[in-house]
């Protein structure tokens, strides 16, 4: 059994944007830029919001974080998106989801130029995806692939059994995982809520994508011998040992499959470092695609 680095791959990926755009700022050349929206004062949200940004400054890129009121109307955010849309310092936009429950989440992502949209989440975005076209590809799918990728994993003609339909995962990976490409060309099952016996469906994979937000809800019994396991879960389970009175778990109950998987996603430290590595390789990517000069 091997554990897959989330940690260390991502740094890698920073380092190979970091020195990518050095290579900007030597030719005199204008840096990749990224505003991140956050609206209200979500604890979890103002984190991951500075964690993004703090990341892009420790590369190189040009980094902005807009503070909203929760109290804002949809009408202002979207003249604020507009703004940035025409705004030739700032190649990416990010809105930290979730939104306030007054906003039409669809209707601001769609507000986004598809450009800019670094988090893959505009209708344009996907349908290129989907298509196998070139794309802006959601951060956390765009991660998986890499992982894989990255720890050289055979993906051609295996079984790929995802769980989860999530527009930000379940969806994504699904897309990407039987596109006629190299890491890809799999045979996909997108398992959900739906399905009567999950575990007729995991024992058959020879990859495993779990992404239900269920703390360890896959077990040894449910996996085969020799599965790679990639566990995009993280949930706070009570812990008293702990000194914040619980601990980080996935979907899967690392214990009991890691014995039995060839490859495993540890949580955390496994996909969840990746995201923001995504991002920032996507902010690069959207700046030389549509906006270098």
């Amino acid at each position: 059994m091997q554990i897959i680095d989330g940690k260390k791959i991502s740094s890698d990926i920073k380092n190979e944007v970091k020195e990518k755009v050095q290579k900007l700022i030597e030719a005199g050349k204008k840096v990749p830029g990224l505003v991140t929206i956050l609206v209200g004062d979500n604890p979890a949200s103002t984190i991951y919001v500075e964690s993004k940004s703090k990341a892009c400054k420790e590369i190189g890129m040009l980094s902005k974080i807009e503070r909203l009121s929760a109290n804002i109307s949809e009408q202002e955010l979207l003249e604020l998106i507009a703004a940035y849309n025409k705004n030739n310092f700032y190649h990416g936009i990010l809105v930290q989801l979730p939104l306030p429950k007054h906003f039409d989440e669809h209707k601001v992502i769609e507000a986004i130029s598809y450009k800019k949209d670094v988090d893959g989440l505009h209708p344009i975005s996907i349908g290129n995806m989907v298509l196998g076209k070139e794309a802006l590809v959601s951060c956390t799918p765009a991660g998986i692939q890499e992982l894989l990728k990255r720890y050289d994993i055979e993906t051609e003609g295996k079984h790929v059994v995802v769980l989860g339909r999530s527009n930000i995962v379940g969806k994504p990976i699904t897309n990407l995982m039987f596109q006629k490409k190299p890491f890809a060309n799999s045979i996909v099952t997108i398992c959900h809520s739906a399905a009567k016996d999950l575990a007729y469906y995991t024992r058959q994979a020879d990859i495993l994508i779990a992404a239900i937000g269920q703390p360890n809800y896959v077990k040894g019994d449910m996996v085969k011998d020799g599965v790679v396991v990639i566990d995009v879960g993280i949930s706070r389970v009570p812990d008293a040992t702990k000194q914040k009175g619980y601990r980080v778990v996935g979907d899967v109950d690392f214990d009991e499959v890691a014995p039995k998987a060839s490859f495993i996603t540890p949580v955390p430290g496994g996909v969840g470092p990746m995201t923001i590595a995504m991002l920032l390789q996507n902010t690069y990517k959207a700046y030389m695609t549509f906006f270098n000069e």
